[in-house]
């Protein structure tokens, strides 16, 4: 399930297999691609809950330009997770809403 090439970003060199987490669960990935498919190739779909109506949205886009892969990622919301490159010791965490209260 791994993305190998992005339709915009192209191909990224895959850095070292580093360690991260996500909704407090350890995972791996390569440093440098993007968080959004770090998680789909552990099999992770859903990034987010809308405020409204509490549905699941996961990577739709994937180029940045929509929100449905917007996540909580070192304690910041809103982040684009299929544009920010992964790195070791990231703490990802699905965002509901607007994410929490800074």
């Amino acid at each position: 399930m791994r993305i190998e090439e992005h339709p915009i970003l192209g191909q990224f060199e895959k850095g070292p297999r580093i360690q991260f987490t996500f909704d407090g669960k350890a995972m791996d990935g390569f440093e440098g691609e993007p968080i959004a498919i770090a998680l789909r190739s552990n099999g992770v779909m859903i990034h987010r809950y809308t405020s409204r109506r509490n549905q699941p949205r996961g990577m739709f886009c994937a180029i940045g330009r929509c929100t449905d892969c917007i996540m909580v990622v070192n304690s910041r919301p809103n982040i684009r997770t299929c544009v920010e490159p992964l790195r070791a010791g990231m703490i990802v965490e699905t965002q509901s809403g607007k994410g929490p209260e800074k």
